[in-house]
């Protein structure tokens, strides 16, 4: 029997039918915030510590304001090397995408079931998977957005196949080359919606660079600001069209936080939410009350929430497919 044919009976329910799971039964509530006078130097090294793609951003009395995300840090970058350029001061060496992106790597293949590859992402604590051939041909890549299409369908009984085949990305457009700049591959995370750029050498799989890879990597370029070797000001132009006359720096969580991100209360039910994250690039949705920030729901607790209702065949042992020695050998 496919696994997933009787999966829509319990799969966004509790054991009462009429109450299916809520934004407050799956939400975390220990959070890592920031304040919006927070300096994004200090924001940026707080995401890297906690491994987090983004924090709220709450006044101090718990008033929600917006996120602060990795994707917020790739806008910084730009403006960091514009105005570096305008002050005529010299940018950091900056690593190439050889040098940043990882070789280690947890792939899938496309005849994996995705009841397995939803399994896999968990258990290796992972927001995405390349996926390849017998021959290391990059194929997709399987994600936890894709997973929200896997548990839509279900919950309607729509599914075309349970295979990772028919739910990976396949956008090429996303995939670069090891020659690749820094600041083009933040680039890229800015202008997509993409978590991860997979790296190829003649089609097939040599690593995979993430946002968080980029931000580890950001030490010195973020420095820029925070050593004051740039400043970040608004124009003269910008400053009199608000009716201010003296200079204002750009330098805080403030300038950069996302205040459009969208936000969920806490009655917000399973299914309503995987929807939004299929339709939305966010990864984590704010809970508020009142105004206030009271928790947060990521793709990740839905599909925690979720995964342990599927019924799954047996485990399959997953490799992690080593990189480095291919790496090793075109370059020696």
């Amino acid at each position: 029997m496919n696994p997933l044919t009787t999966m829509p009976q319990t799969f966004f329910r509790t054991k009462d039918a009429m109450n299916p799971p809520l934004a407050q039964d799956i939400m975390v509530t220990k959070l890592v915030t920031l304040l919006p006078d927070t300096e994004v130097a200090e924001a940026i090294r707080l995401l890297v510590k906690h491994s987090i793609s983004g924090a709220p951003v709450t006044e101090a009395d718990s008033n929600y304001l917006g996120v602060f995300s990795e994707k917020c840090c790739m806008k910084l970058f730009d403006v960091i090397a514009r105005f570096a350029k305008q002050q005529q001061v010299a940018l950091p060496t900056l690593p190439d995408a050889r040098q940043i992106m990882s070789t280690k790597l947890v792939t899938l293949s496309p005849d994996t079931d995705v009841v397995q590859a939803i399994g896999d992402l968990l258990d290796h604590r992972i927001s995405g998977a390349p996926v390849v051939d017998s021959d290391g041909q990059f194929l997709g890549v399987f994600s936890e957005k894709t997973s929200m299409s896997v548990l839509v369908q279900a919950a309607y009984e729509q599914l075309p196949s349970t295979e990772v085949a028919a739910f990976m990305d396949t956008d090429l457009e996303r995939t670069i080359l090891e020659d690749v700049s820094f600041l083009e591959c933040a680039r890229m995370f800015r202008e997509t919606p993409y978590r991860r750029l997979p790296v190829l050498r003649d089609g097939k799989l040599v690593g995979l660079i993430s946002r968080r890879d980029v931000l580890r990597n950001s030490n010195e370029l973020a420095s820029m600001i925070s050593g004051g070797k740039v400043t970040l000001r608004a124009t003269s132009d910008s400053r009199s069209a608000v009716g201010v006359t003296h200079p204002i720096v750009f330098d805080r969580v403030r300038h950069f936080l996302d205040l459009e991100a969208e936000t969920i209360t806490e009655d917000r039910d399973l299914l309503a939410i995987a929807k939004e994250f299929l339709h939305t690039p966010y990864r984590r949705f704010p809970v508020i009350r009142d105004g206030k920030l009271i928790g947060q729901v990521s793709r990740r607790n839905v599909l925690m929430a979720t995964h342990r209702l599927m019924k799954i065949t047996p485990q399959r042992e997953v490799s992690p497919l080593y990189l480095s020695a291919l790496n090793a050998a075109f370059h020696h």
